[in-house]
């Protein structure tokens, strides 16, 4: 496969370069429905085929101000991490707030592969996730905290995606965006995010 724009999480596929097919149920429906009959929803979406990760799943805590919120959410996360290690499918992570709770989720049934969506963390924080093997993905929403890009700049490439996510700017334009503030040239970014996305769905149908 040769070099191109891995946009690996996207409310808005336009069909260029590679645009992963996820399917899952957000932390913000936690308490919509029953757990059992949203991963029943889930799987149903599953056996249909296509989709090459569950996401985006995850903990929201600046949407989870109360217990039962909370509780909602998490119960909801670990039974799609425990549906992601039956399927043996990657996960795409929504975390707002919640490092730590998502961290010590992750360490009880730990996915085929983790990618944080749209990282505003730390680098500190983008340290430990990498530490532990997971991917972190940057976008629009990431340029604009000085503490994420530092997490940009130190993400070694292996480790690395971009996103368009709910953005209207193009997916090339987060690429030399992400080059300017990393140091790494555009080719360099295309090649080792394209190496990553083999490296986790190769043997998947694109």
């Amino acid at each position: 496969m040769n070099p191109t724009f891995v946009n690996i999480h996207t409310h808005r596929p336009t069909g260029r370069g590679i645009e992963l097919r996820i399917a899952g149920i957000h932390p913000w429906e936690a308490e919509k429905q029953p757990t059992e009959m949203a991963i029943q929803t889930l799987e149903a979406a599953l056996n249909r085929g296509g989709e090459q990760a569950i996401g985006e799943i995850g903990l929201d805590y600046a949407r989870a101000t109360d217990n039962d919120t909370r509780n909602a959410q998490i119960a909801l996360f670990d039974a799609q991490l425990s549906l992601a290690r039956q399927r043996q499918l990657p996960v795409i992570l929504h975390c707002v707030r919640a490092f730590e709770p998502t961290m010590q989720r992750l360490a009880r049934q730990e996915p085929r592969d983790v990618i944080f969506h749209g990282f505003i963390g730390s680098p500190e924080q983008a340290r430990r996730a990498i530490a532990r093997g997971y991917y972190l993905s940057f976008g629009e929403r990431s340029f604009a905290s000085h503490r994420t890009v530092e997490a940009l700049r130190t993400t070694p490439l292996p480790h690395l995606f971009f996103e368009t996510d709910d953005s209207p700017t193009p997916i090339d334009a987060i690429y030399m965006r992400a080059a300017e503030l990393s140091g790494f040239d555009l080719g360099t970014l295309k090649r080792a995010t394209t190496e990553n996305y083999q490296r986790i769905f190769s043997g998947q149908d694109e």
